[in-house]
């Protein structure tokens, strides 16, 4: 009887200290119907969902910009989607979120072995380009920017959105 108290303590007492150290981020696999899961987690709020990828030259230079903008702008979620082609590491992946400021967003990497289905599942015209930024209204209006979003759009489109609180 003392042993399993000592035991059932023991672990309490371990899983309160991983609590208070915090825990690591965890990158979310994306897969079939986490689109939909994002859209239905996210309705009614202003949204901005960022596919990248570790080998994207482009990525590299627009991440910190995403972290800055998303520390500059609580009231808008951010979600970045990691959606190389490449063999997707998630040890390099949350690197680089950590490094741009996004490690506390809401993080995913594509997990299924059938990316098209995927990418086919966000948006039937999508060939796989990234980067690739999708803002989502209030209203569920979505606007896709394709490539490199230029801050200024990011600022406007965040304005109009609290504008209509």
């Amino acid at each position: 009887m003392k042993r399993r108290l000592a035991a059932i303590l023991g672990l309490g007492i371990l899983i309160a200290s991983a609590s208070a150290l915090g825990a690591p981020p965890v990158l979310k696999p994306f897969e079939r119907g986490s689109w939909q899961h994002v859209l239905k987690d996210h309705a009614g709020r202003p949204t901005l969902v960022h596919f990248w990828g570790v080998t994207c030259g482009p990525c590299k230079v627009e991440l910190p910009l995403l972290g800055q903008f998303a520390k500059e702008h609580p009231e808008i979620d951010v979600v970045t989607i990691s959606a190389d082609l490449v063999p997707n590491l998630p040890a390099a992946t949350q690197s680089m979120l950590d490094k741009a400021g996004l490690s506390s967003t809401e993080n995913f990497i594509f997990s299924d072995g059938f990316v098209e289905r995927l990418r086919f599942e966000i948006d039937p015209a999508w060939q796989g380009d990234i980067p690739r930024t999708i803002l989502i209204a209030r209203d569920g209006t979505i606007t896709t920017i394709e490539g490199s979003a230029e801050v200024a759009d990011l600022e406007k489109w965040s304005a109009q959105q609290l504008s209509t609180n």
